[in-house]
């Protein structure tokens, strides 16, 4: 593990951290890019219903919930570096292929649904060895910097991704669009490559499982015993239901309901998504002084009651009112998300990080495909308003999980001691 022993921020003194920070950047702007420009796509290109856009969303994330499981426990058994190059660059090919099948009069729903689920499963990869790999480059009193630096950097890469998405779309086509994000998983194959950090290859211990599906068995005991893991788990699951299931109509809702044009929708969302950075700005800091249990009742259950907001939206100076709500979520999101990755990376053995991401993302993105289906049908049934109105009532709805569980009874979420369903307890060593 490389050591931080030198003064002064992560990214100024530690090369592999860097190299590691540039490279989730760039993707997450390509990412960014592509929940603006495969929407527009379906709509503009394919003329597809409500349903058809929310059933894109819902192709990118389904992988989380048929492969999610046996690859945590997999990326637990192997390297996690080559994983997330292979990852980068099968996403890379995928997203390059849509416009050479648009110029060659190939591009259907159909193709577009396989290309959102291939980089999906890609992303289940890719994210579940990422997370298992940055505290193998960090030291323990580095990785909350190291956390809120790359969440921070995260939401600024989406304002500008989201952003641009919207501009190329109107300028250059939404196919093109695609370009943009197929070159971001170029630049981050590229920053993955130059990192110096070697991996040892994980070995066997006494309490591992020799069977994969033990050790998928191992990781939903890690979550469904330890009462922290299992409520952070259970809200994430709720609290993406309800996001996605408005995220997945949104584009919809501003082109068509709110009438806006495609080079405002993705600034106003950009906009929106500045909260993102300023959550991640705070989110140490407000920790620190109200403890980081209070901190993520503030951040999960606070600022989402603004989402409210968001159906309000109208034409001209109405859409202050989406991006104060949108903000206000977004802040809530990240500077959550950032006390999260924080507390389970410290709680958790790292030789269980693997299988610990995959269990909780099986869960918490698990319900994204559900959520995007949700809001899909419910515009197609009730509207696309009234749609908005009963998702976005859900997001601060699910912070209740929060309140009424250990987190609301204590200033500070535990740095050790993760127990599994049988009671053994997990010690850091």
């Amino acid at each position: 593990m490389t050591r931080g022993t030198h003064r002064g921020g992560l990214l100024r003194r530690h090369r592999d951290f860097r190299l590691l920070w540039c490279g989730e950047t760039a993707g997450k702007f390509g990412a960014s890019v592509t929940g603006v420009a495969m929407p527009l796509i379906g709509v503009t290109e394919l003329h597809a219903g409500t349903f058809t856009v929310g059933l894109l969303t819902a192709a990118t994330w389904s992988p989380w919930l048929i492969i999610g499981l046996p690859v945590g426990a997999w990326v637990d058994r192997n390297r996690r570096r080559p994983i997330m190059l292979a990852a980068a660059a099968v996403s890379f090919v995928l997203f390059a292929g849509v416009p050479v099948a648009a110029w060659a009069g190939q591009l259907s729903t159909g193709l577009l649904l396989a290309v959102a689920l291939l980089t999906g499963t890609a992303a289940v990869f890719f994210q579940t060895a990422y997370s298992a790999y940055l505290p193998s480059i960090l030291e323990p009193d580095d990785q909350p910097e190291g956390n809120a630096k790359l969440h921070g950097s995260a939401a600024a890469a989406q304002i500008a991704g989201l952003s641009s998405g919207g501009l190329v779309a109107q300028f250059a086509g939404a196919v093109n669009a695609m370009f943009a994000n197929a070159t971001t998983f170029l630049v981050s194959l590229l920053c993955l490559s130059g990192i110096h950090h070697r991996e040892p290859r994980p070995t066997r211990t006494s309490r591992r499982s020799k069977t994969l599906v033990g050790d998928i068995g191992e990781g939903l005991r890690l979550v469904a015993g330890d009462p922290w893991l299992r409520t952070l788990t259970l809200f994430g699951a709720t609290s993406n239901l309800a996001l996605m299931g408005y995220q997945s109509i949104l584009v919809v809702f501003l082109v068509r309901t709110v009438g806006l044009d495609p080079g405002p929708v993705g600034a106003i969302i950009a906009a929106a998504g500045a909260g993102g950075v300023a959550g991640a700005l705070v989110a140490r800091r407000v920790a620190a002084r109200v403890g980081t249990a209070r901190a993520t009742l503030l951040f999960e259950l606070g600022l989402p009651v603004f989402a409210l907001l968001i159906p309000l939206t109208t034409d001209g100076a109405g859409a202050l009112l989406f991006i104060a709500g949108g903000f206000c979520v977004s802040a809530g999101v990240v500077a959550g998300n950032v006390i999260k990755a924080s507390f389970q990376q410290r709680y958790c053995p790292p030789e269980l990080l693997g299988r610990l991401t995959a269990t909780t993302a099986f869960l918490n993105y698990g319900t994204i495909p559900l959520g995007a289906l949700l809001g899909g049908t419910l515009g197609e049934v009730l509207g696309v308003h009234a749609a908005m109105w009963i998702t976005t009532a859900g997001v601060p709805l699910a912070g209740l999980l929060l309140l009424f569980s250990p987190i609301g009874r204590t200033r500070n979420l535990p740095t050790s001691g993760a127990v599994d369903a049988s009671g053994v307890a997990y010690q850091r060593a």
